[in-house]
């Protein structure tokens, strides 16, 4: 079992298979050029399924695939395979745009994996095409139906934005409830790789916009989500994601590992240690110990709204978000 220095056990992996994106989106990495990091300097899939084996070992009982945008490396089925059948037992998610998922949903399905989170910012195609500075929306709701019909359970995320979105967030509401799919708002997560113009919708505005069309009742936390949860009259729940909040880190279980192999204890920190040198030479003990190090320095809170306004260079498409 995996326990940090803040007694908080840490069962849960996220996994960036790459760094690549196929949207621009405005709260990720809008001004970025198409470019990738050369395959020589990516871990492999069985190099990655060997750090895996090594996780799962030690206590991981979630992973989490992540991009960039997941689906755009090749043979990305074969890799959630490898887990599967390691670990049937292991809760196997992924974390896409859905733009390439229609083709792909079956495949994913049949190698194992249970769940994905889908970010619908919009139900507009113009808007979406603003947010992405790309035609996606057709592409993203197609996939997130073929997603359902071959038995993926899809979580739907949306970052609400003044002057951009914030007017469909009942809209995406009513969307998600009508295919019994969950809906989380994210409120916008400052970065320096985001465009200067967003202006994030804070949860009480988002909640006093909700309250004039719903009545609900508070939930609170849920288990290590990081979550809040509302449950309406009928019974659907929906939550919000407040990375500023004082309890937002309180239960965090996760660590991150990038394509290249950082292995990474907090979503806004730099610092990371790489297992890719221990894992290229087939040293399980020494990637195991670099595992066991992160956890221990794995920090008590992010630094979002610290005291000096410091937050992290690194994106979040090379963390998984």
């Amino acid at each position: 079992m995996l326990i940090d220095s803040y007694d908080r056990v840490v069962d849960y992996l996220r996994v960036s298979v790459t760094e690549r994106c196929n949207f621009r989106c405005q709260y990720c990495m809008p001004e970025k050029p198409f470019s990738w990091v050369p395959k020589e300097n990516l871990l492999s899939f069985e190099e990655l399924f060997l750090f895996m084996k090594i996780a799962i070992d030690e206590g991981v009982k979630k992973i989490r695939i992540t991009g960039g945008e997941p689906l755009l490396r090749e043979d990305l089925d074969k890799f959630i395979k490898m887990i599967y059948d390691y670990e049937p037992s292991i809760d196997l998610a992924m974390t896409t745009n859905a733009f390439l998922l229609k083709g792909a949903a079956q495949r994913l399905k049949d190698a194992g994996l249970r769940r994905i989170n889908v970010s619908i910012d919009t139900l507009k195609p113009e808007t979406a095409h603003r947010i992405a500075a790309k035609d996606v929306l057709k592409n993203v709701l197609a996939g997130v139906e073929e997603a359902r019909r071959v038995g993926l359970k899809v979580k739907v995320n949306m970052v609400p934005m003044k002057n951009m979105n914030a007017d469909e967030i009942v809209d995406v509401l009513e969307y998600c409830k009508e295919r019994d799919m969950s809906i989380r708002f994210i409120e916008y997560m400052e970065n320096q790789h985001a465009s200067k113009d967003i202006s994030g919708l804070k949860s009480d505005e988002l909640l006093e916009r909700l309250r004039e069309h719903y009545e609900f009742t508070d939930d609170g936390f849920d288990g290590s989500s990081p979550s809040h949860y509302y449950t309406m009259k009928d019974g659907y729940r929906f939550g919000i994601i407040e990375p500023y909040a004082d309890d937002f880190c309180k239960k965090c279980n996760r660590i991150r590992l990038t394509a290249e192999g950082n292995l990474i204890p907090c979503l806004y920190f730099d610092e990371a240690l790489s297992i890719g040198k221990a894992i290229k030479a087939g040293d399980i003990n020494a990637a195991a110990e670099v595992l066991r190090e992160v956890v221990r320095t794995k920090p008590e809170k992010n630094r979002w709204g610290g005291e000096d306004g410091e937050s992290s260079s690194r994106a979040f498409y090379e963390t998984g978000g």
